[in-house]
């Protein structure tokens, strides 16, 4: 009996180790539990629902819990479905004939559906606002995943789940001017952590690639960080001009060519507000073209192309809330030749830094310094700076180095219409295009200025003071400051020169209030110059040398100017200056317009000597008065052994010219009525040149086309003979 129960039992234990063998392999299929899992499901949320096939269960007898799975199961939905390939859960062995049985696994893995359908999935579990805005930018796009969830014993998902898959030719509507399409990733996502690997897309139609961008959760937050390629070199401009033209409308840039590599990190609230952003770019730019649309450039690069061409350069991009920092180096084509330069540029607390290095063989020209940089010789340009809130321009250091020429500026600070605050020192030591080496130092003390060197051709900046006028603005903002000067040399021409010039120059609002300055020529002849300003707001220029010819030299209507005294005084207020321009005791070989009035004059015996041994004047006074462009000769007088002359008229804005005056000869006819007792004495005087017959004359016209007529014999005007008369008193 016993034997018999033994081999009963034997046979039970086998049948019951077959049975949980078979069950543990093959498992069996029936739909009889597919209403207990609906409802569960709807327990959730009753408008979901499952249109379940035949549900397969395996045993796990080591935990007593059996494997539930489906397969080709659909979830209905708002007249939706959502497709998968597999549903796979746990529940305890003894709770499968209950009704209240708990699922302790969930696994789902999903067939192609598309991430429309899932978002308005969860939308519809969870409704938000922000998910309605994803699924209408959503236009198509495919996903595949599967998702392992574990349950409490309440029935809550535990914080171990695991979501992962991928997603394929996501494409997003356009917004504004930002256009994503052909999005594809791999996604793993667990509690808190969300990884986002193998991504590319296009971008503005620019292919990009990531390996990985890494979201965590950390408290109310999401911190974001990852790595963005582009490895695409040639992009059409069009593709990224919507992106520039945002920030910088002006640009006009060509042909870009380019790879990237960007890696970023950044907060976002859930209420998608962005903070802590940090780029760190390295851009590797083989091509660009920029139009050129500063013309002021062209003064200093006169052979510049409008198209300027970048190549090569390599820059390093970085970002964050404190500081945005721009290195980069690379070749640049500005005219037929390839330079190179470097660059740095930096932001921070709203205010910008900025360092820029160019090498270059091409040919400069600086007008105002009379510097000229011939082709293919090397020189170096280094420019830095800071461009502050208020748009004030701080440029700490410019300097320009070609051999043994170099030419450096710091503490240019200029306000936000480019006129001058402040100068820290200028260095000039070069040679320029006058073959004259330039060696001076200008150095601020306090509010003061000391100008000091050894040699400085100061031809442009008197060139500059004769032909400018008052209405021209001044380059400064305010300069109110005394400026010392004492240089050895100093060129007022390209030939002549005077030496030990010192003296102090007083600026105030811009003007000069007062300056006194001397010097003498290598001949020991003295020149002083001095503006005073009185009490009545009358500023007072006189100007005196022993050596005069310098100086008319300038006046190229004048040509062989010899000896003489010159005084000139000036008298200024409010825009208008009267002035007396006396010079005594000099000669003049060639003077056109007069060699062509004595010829008219048939006076061709002085207009030759114009060309021979030079007119002898003892006596020039010239009164007039300027306002604005015009410069009224109330009276020019000159009187000469041989020749005497009185004229008035003006000059309008250098371009129109009108004069009348009257010239008389020391002729034959003119000495012998000087000779009658008494009569001569009273109408001539004893000075030889002076007479009662002359000529009258007209002048009218442009500089360039004057037109002259002559009223060959007339007798002299009262007013020649009374001014004539003053003259010899005063001798």
């Amino acid at each position: 009996m016993i034997k018999k129960i033994g081999k009963i039992l034997s046979i039970i234990s086998l049948i019951l180790v077959l049975l949980i063998f078979y069950l543990s392999i093959f498992g069996i299929k029936t739909t009889k539990f597919n209403n207990q899992i609906k409802n569960k499901i709807l327990e959730i949320n009753k408008g979901v629902n499952l249109d379940l096939k035949s549900i397969k269960i395996t045993l796990s007898p080591l935990d007593l819990k059996i494997n539930i799975t489906t397969l080709d199961t659909k979830v209905l939905f708002n007249n939706k479905k959502i497709e998968l390939e597999s549903l796979k859960t746990k529940i305890f062995l003894l709770e499968l004939f209950t009704n209240k049985f708990l699922i302790d696994n969930l696994q789902i893995t999903s067939k192609s559906i598309k991430v429309k359908n899932l978002v308005s999935f969860i939308r519809y579990l969870k409704n938000d606002q922000k998910l309605l805005l994803l699924e209408m930018v959503i236009k198509d796009g495919y996903l595949e995943g599967n998702i392992n969830l574990n349950f409490d014993e309440k029935g809550k998902v535990k914080n171990d789940f695991k979501i992962n898959g991928f997603v394929k030719n996501i494409k997003i509507k356009k917004i504004k001017n930002y256009d994503l399409d052909d999005l594809n990733f791999i996604f793993d996502i667990r509690d808190k952590e969300y990884k986002f690997l193998e991504i590319d897309t296009k971008f503005n139609k620019i292919k990009l690639n990531s390996p990985s961008i890494i979201i965590k959760k950390v408290n109310n937050s999401f911190l974001i960080n990852g790595r963005i390629l582009n490895n695409e070199k040639n992009i059409s401009f069009d593709k990224i001009q919507d992106l520039l033209f945002f920030y910088y409308p002006d640009l006009d840039l060509k042909d870009p060519q380019f790879v990237s590599d960007n890696n970023f990190s950044f907060k976002i609230s859930k209420n998608f507000k962005l903070s802590d952003l940090n780029i760190n770019s390295e851009i590797k730019l083989s091509k660009l073209t920029y139009k050129n649309n500063l013309k002021s450039i062209q003064e200093y690069f006169p052979e510049i192309k409008e198209l300027i061409k970048l190549k090569n350069h390599k820059i390093k991009f970085n970002y964050n809330k404190e500081k945005i920092k721009i290195i980069g180096s690379g070749k640049i084509l500005i005219e037929d030749n390839e330079d190179r330069v470097s660059y740095e540029i930096s932001k921070k607390n709203n205010q910008y830094k900025f360092k820029k290095v160019l090498e270059t063989k091409q040919n400069i020209l600086i007008n105002e310094l009379q510097y000229v940089k011939e082709k293919n010789k090397k020189a170096s340009i280094t420019i830095e700076g800071v461009l502050r809130e208020n748009k004030n321009l701080i440029f700490e250091k410019i300097s320009l180095i070609e051999n043994n020429n170099s030419i450096l500026l710091k503490g240019l600070n200029l306000d936000n219409e480019l006129k001058i605050l402040d100068i820290g020192s200028l260095e000039f030591d070069y040679i320029n295009n006058n073959k004259i080496y330039n060696h001076i130092n200008l150095k601020k003390n306090k509010n003061n200025y000391t100008l000091e060197g050894k040699s400085y051709d100061a031809t442009k900046i008197i060139n500059y003071i004769m032909d400018s006028s008052d209405n021209e603005k001044s380059i400064f903002n305010n300069l109110n400051s005394k400026i010392i000067i004492n240089i050895k040399k100093t060129y007022i021409d390209n030939v002549n020169f005077i030496n030990n010039l010192s003296g102090n120059i007083n600026y105030k609002n811009n003007r000069i209030n007062n300056l006194e300055l001397e010097s003498s020529f290598p001949n020991n002849k003295k020149i002083g110059l001095s503006i005073e300003t009185n009490k009545r707001n009358e500023k007072i220029t006189t100007l005196i040398t022993g050596y005069p010819k310098p100086l008319v030299k300038r006046y190229k209507f004048i040509k062989s100017f010899e000896e003489g005294y010159l005084d000139f005084r000036s008298t200024k207020k409010d825009g208008v200056s009267n002035s007396l321009l006396i010079i005594d005791n000099f000669k003049v070989q060639e003077v056109p317009v007069l060699a062509k009035l004595l010829s008219l004059a048939s006076l061709q015996g002085i207009a030759d000597l114009l060309t021979g041994e030079g007119v002898r004047f003892t006596d020039f006074e010239m009164n007039f008065s300027n306002e604005q462009d015009l410069t009224t000769i109330n009276e020019m007088y000159a009187i000469g052994p041989a020749i005497s002359i009185l004229m008035d008229g003006y000059i309008s804005s250098k371009k129109l010219v009108s004069l009348r005056g009257t010239i008389v000869p020391a002729t034959t006819i003119n000495r012998s009525i000087a000779s009658i007792p008494l009569l001569g004495k009273i109408l001539i005087g004893d000075k030889i040149g002076e007479g009662v017959f002359g000529v009258s004359f007209k002048i009218k016209g442009t500089p360039e086309d004057l037109k002259t007529t002559v009223n060959p014999i007339k007798t002299l005007t009262p007013r020649f003979i009374i001014r004539t008369l003053e003259k010899i008193k005063k001798n």
